[in-house]
């Protein structure tokens, strides 16, 4: 059996991976897959479109693996990756027109009145408040982690949990008051 050396993976495969190289990146985001879905869908609250942004989150993690000096890193780089992914979504749906089947949105059995009204809420919040907000209570993350992950000093991210609670509050109050009238 013979040796394939890096340069002749390279040319084989199109790529400098070594097949431990794959298995160890592939286990890394398996490892993570269940978190990084549940933070894609807290952004675009659909299915389809959290799974294609999982998708594309690996692929790019994939093609800039190299770019990530500290292998402990991976995971708070990955959610970074996933968080711009999901915002290039977010724009991109704000320059299309949805199909009435988009417009009706995904269903589900739990989501009642309240929750909708605070999912509606939510996105009414700052962007930099929003995402301490969406990772937070949605992602049980904790604020040391939020703040590795978007490279901020803690109490950066405990002054924007707070202001973007006290936006929730207040646009919910400002709800209540729109109801009854």
């Amino acid at each position: 059996m013979t040796t394939t050396s890096k340069a002749e993976m390279k040319k084989i495969t199109g790529t400098s991976a070594l097949p431990w190289e794959e298995h160890a990146f592939c286990d890394a985001v398996l490892e993570h897959s269940d978190q990084l879905y549940h933070i894609a869908y807290s952004y675009l609250r659909n299915r389809n479109d959290a799974l294609e942004a999982v998708q594309e989150t690996t692929c790019r993690a994939w093609i800039k693996r190299g770019t990530l000096k500290e292998p402990r890193a991976f995971k708070s780089w990955i959610i970074r990756i996933l968080i711009y992914v999901c915002i290039d979504e977010q724009r991109r749906r704000k320059k299309s027109v949805p199909t009435p089947e988009e417009a009706m949105g995904e269903r589900s059995v739990e989501d009642s009145g309240s929750r909708l009204e605070m999912m509606w809420a939510v996105e009414q919040v700052k962007p930099k408040y929003r995402h301490v907000l969406l990772l937070k209570y949605y992602n049980d993350m904790t604020l040391t982690e939020i703040a590795e992950l978007l490279k901020k000093p803690e109490g950066t991210i405990k002054t924007w949990q707070h202001k973007g609670l006290k936006q929730l509050r207040t646009i919910m109050k400002n709800r209540g008051e729109w109801n009854e009238q």
